[in-house]
């Protein structure tokens, strides 16, 4: 049995009563007892059978016994070390530009290529979220819905290119297609992370548009624009339909990012190269931190029962012993 711990501890001092009872036992044997005559000796002098070397045993068992006696007072129990972990993770939605000129090689290798690898990264950062996948261009789809199968996700991140949607920058209708993911969740907090190197040219429904319905249903959307300062190798294609780069200046509506960051209670971050889109995730990593609640608790379990059961043995080996084998005369 491990005794961690004693309910009772103050009651231990009854065990000092164990050496008062051993005195006054040796001192009443040092008495002596009864006496009986006999008319002689001869015959048994000297002899010791068994008994006489147990004649203690009565003694010794119930000194035992209510030693133990004393410990089931003092509640004897042991413990048990756990804990209870809650965690409260988080809907989130990418959003990722597949347009032609997410070919720029102002990144290497360029710029989607980027985007895809280190989105795939702060995916599997985040183990205890659920997160979804949105893909636009000129027009926009769910590339996979909310899920907590990473391998999925990040297979279907994997197949993330340009070419996939007709061309354009509909950032509108990418951030009205992640909130349409994102109205029905009931996940305390729910986020969406829109990337895009350019300016809004296409779709039905405006970005400021779409930032007020995401602030109505309380999602933050962050904004990232991707691309260098100045020019950046872009794709181009000639009249026999290849692709070439040529140098073109970089153009990002930082204002109107900026403004539907802020109104969605996000932010907004420019990423100039890998490194710093790395940067910028990184910091989103930080911002949206998933609620993990750690309680540790102690369980005791009494023990006394064993302790009392035990006594109780030894008390009944002690009255059999002193009344039957080892009974005295009086």
């Amino acid at each position: 049995m491990d005794i961690t711990r004693f309910a009772n501890p103050h009651l231990l001092w009854l065990l000092l009563l164990l050496p008062l009872m051993v005195a006054y036992y040796v001192y009443r044997s040092m008495q002596g007892g009864a006496s009986i005559r006999i008319s002689t000796l001869a015959g048994v002098e000297g002899v010791r059978t068994i008994k006489y070397y147990l004649r203690h045993l009565p003694f010794v068992l119930r000194c035992l016994a209510v030693g133990l006696l004393i410990i089931a007072l003092a509640r004897p129990q042991t413990s048990e070390y756990g804990s209870s972990t809650t965690t409260k993770g988080i809907d989130l939605m990418l959003a990722i530009d597949v347009s032609g000129s997410m070919l720029a090689r102002d990144f290497q290798p360029d710029r989607i290529s980027a985007a895809r690898d280190v989105a795939s990264k702060f995916i599997v950062d985040r183990p205890n979220d659920r997160i979804g996948l949105v893909v636009f261009a000129g027009e926009s789809f769910t590339q996979c819905p909310l899920t907590t199968d990473k391998a999925t996700l990040l297979n279907l991140m994997g197949e993330v290119r340009t070419g996939i949607l007709e061309d354009g920058t509909a950032i509108g209708n990418g951030l009205a297609t992640a909130i349409n993911r994102l109205r029905d969740s009931d996940a305390t907090s729910k986020v969406i992370i829109l990337l895009t190197d350019g300016i809004n040219n296409m779709g039905q429904i405006t970005p400021v548009t779409a930032a007020e319905i995401a602030k109505t249903y309380g999602i933050r959307v962050y904004t990232i624009g991707v691309g260098t300062k100045g020019m950046a190798p872009s794709p181009a294609v000639d009249i026999w339909g290849n692709l070439s780069f040529i140098p073109a200046k970089v153009e990002i509506d930082e204002e109107m990012l900026t403004r539907i960051a802020q109104m969605t209670g996000g932010e907004y971050f420019r990423a100039t190269d890998n490194n710093t889109l790395k940067a910028v995730y990184d910091k989103i990593n930080e911002l949206e931190k998933s609620k993990i609640e750690t309680n540790d608790f102690t369980r005791y379990y009494e023990l006394f029962r064993n302790f009392v059961l035990l006594a109780l043995g030894l008390l009944t080996i002690e009255f059999l012993l002193r009344h039957f084998w080892l009974r005295r005369i009086p």
